[in-house]
């Protein structure tokens, strides 16, 4: 494909032979054209400009508004590698909702010392006032999002659970439509499962957690921040898919002991609120009081059985990367079995002895804060420079609580379309898994993530990453 690389390859393996999976791809590419391929990534590019899927990027004055870059070549799993992966996603999100569940009440695992008290009571993303409350339908992670990485044929690592607000599947959906108008031939050639029906999907899910309070058709609306948030592209498209509204916290009220929103009839209760606001910023009586962003005593009529919160109120402790660190543990606890997908091995820097390997080994890992997302506040050892890795000496020094390291993994490559031609780039991918009182739903595939800079490990959008088409075929 142009360039060697000693990494896992999914679409020609550890040989010259394309896998099976990609088998009719491969055919359809050697006989393409390569300037009607550059003609279609152009295109593809354009079609993205025009729907304005879009991203916001922080840290500078203002935030800065960018394109996601897509490219054109998918990436294809096997109908037998999904089923497989599916079971090790479905114990996982089956274990950290009863995870949940135990912590804010009965803490057994804790008094079975499989999780040290410290690592809950001490932690910012546990909230005390979630203790004993009963939340409708017994679900904490109505939406999950579960970072895979692959390193082999079959070999599978989770790299991080995302049970607070995942974000990315308004780019999967995107993706596949792109794909779908510009290579009609190519899936009459490959059976690809759909995706199509999440937002269907998504609202049947959060419509079957209603609050006991709800006597009726449930009502469902989704909650932003609002137009600067980086997701905001997402939470409109996704309000606008289940044909729900979008409302931020000013348009809400709290009448007669229900959460309201405003129409033009006047104020109409809400049973279901999808929020894509942090817990800290969604309601200023009992959390952050200077917040704008939330609606005042929510949190008041959600203890009461007035509404459905999605994702529970909390959650956020599950995706805590120390935390991810005990998820072998927590797995074995609650559900009886061994973990079918492994955990990245991972040093808690809150540890001494493993913060002297950490710190003698900077140059070899991945060091991540407790708390961070897309790419930010990490170091990646073997593509720093001597100024960082010193730098992140002193940081680790100062606060060892907030960080892990994990060691640099050999993400598998697929390849993507350049100006030379076909190249392999890593990737990984975030399954999107739906949980009610019905039982548990993922989308065939998710979203594939991929590093577009040679060489490069960041798959986040926000650290030059791009996306894919994620195809799982029917075989």
């Amino acid at each position: 494909m142009g360039e060697s690389t000693p990494y896992f390859d999914e679409m020609m393996g550890d040989g010259d032979k394309t896998r099976s999976p990609y088998a009719a791809l491969g055919t359809w590419i050697e006989a393409a054209d390569p300037a009607d391929l550059r003609a279609k990534q152009r295109e593809a590019e354009e079609l993205f400009r025009l729907t304005g899927i879009t991203f916001n990027v922080y840290g500078r004055e203002e935030a800065e508004e960018r394109l996601i870059p897509f490219d054109i070549i998918p990436r294809i799993i096997s109908g037998n590698e999904w089923r497989k992966l599916t079971r090790g996603i479905e114990q996982r999100v089956r274990a950290i909702n009863m995870f949940l569940h135990d912590i804010y009440h009965r803490q057994e695992i804790i008094k079975a010392g499989r999780v040290p008290r410290e690592m809950i009571a001490r932690n910012e993303a546990f909230l005390p006032q979630m203790c004993g409350v009963n939340v409708p339908g017994g679900v904490y992670t109505h939406i999950v999002g579960i970072d895979l990485v692959r390193t082999g044929e079959d070999d599978f690592f989770v790299l991080e659970d995302n049970a607070r607000t995942p974000s990315g599947v308004s780019y999967m959906l995107e993706n596949r439509e792109t794909m779908l108008q510009m290579f009609p031939e190519l899936f009459s050639q490959n059976r690809v499962q759909a995706v199509e029906t999440y937002p269907t999907d998504l609202c049947a899910s959060l419509s079957a957690c209603v609050p006991p309070a709800t006597d009726a058709s449930p009502t469902v609306a989704v909650l932003t921040p609002g137009i600067y948030n980086s997701a905001y592209f997402e939470h409109a498209f996704l309000a606008d898919q289940m044909g729900v509204e979008l409302v931020e916290g000013h348009d809400l009220r709290i009448v007669d002991g229900r959460v309201a929103m405003r129409t033009t009839q006047g104020y109409q209760p809400i049973d279901v609120l999808y929020r894509r606001v942090d817990d800290d910023f969604l309601d200023p009586l009992n959390f952050n009081p200077d917040s704008q962003l939330g609606v005042p005593g929510i949190f008041d009529v959600y203890r009461a059985g007035g509404i459905t919160i999605a994702n529970a109120p909390g959650t956020g402790i599950s995706d805590d990367k120390a935390i991810y660190s005990y998820m072998p543990e927590i797995v074995e606890f609650y559900t009886g079995e061994r973990p079918i997908l492994q955990n990245v091995p991972t040093w808690r820097c809150n540890d001494p002895k493993s913060l002297a390997y950490v710190l003698d080994n900077l140059s070899e890992l991945v060091v991540k804060e407790v708390h961070g997302s897309g790419g930010y506040g990490m170091l990646i050892g073997p593509t720093a420079s001597k100024i960082e890795i010193a730098a992140f000496r002193d940081k680790l020094k100062a606060k060892p609580d907030n960080y892990i390291a994990q060691p640099t993994l050999s993400l598998s490559t697929v390849p993507i379309f350049t100006k030379a031609g076909l190249a392999p780039r890593h990737v990984d991918l975030r399954p999107f898994v739906l949980v009610s009182p019905e039982g548990i739903r993922i989308t065939p595939g998710g979203l594939t993530r991929v590093a577009l800079k040679k060489g490069s490990l960041v798959v986040n959008s926000s650290q030059g990453g791009g996306t894919k088409d994620t195809w799982v075929l029917e075989d």
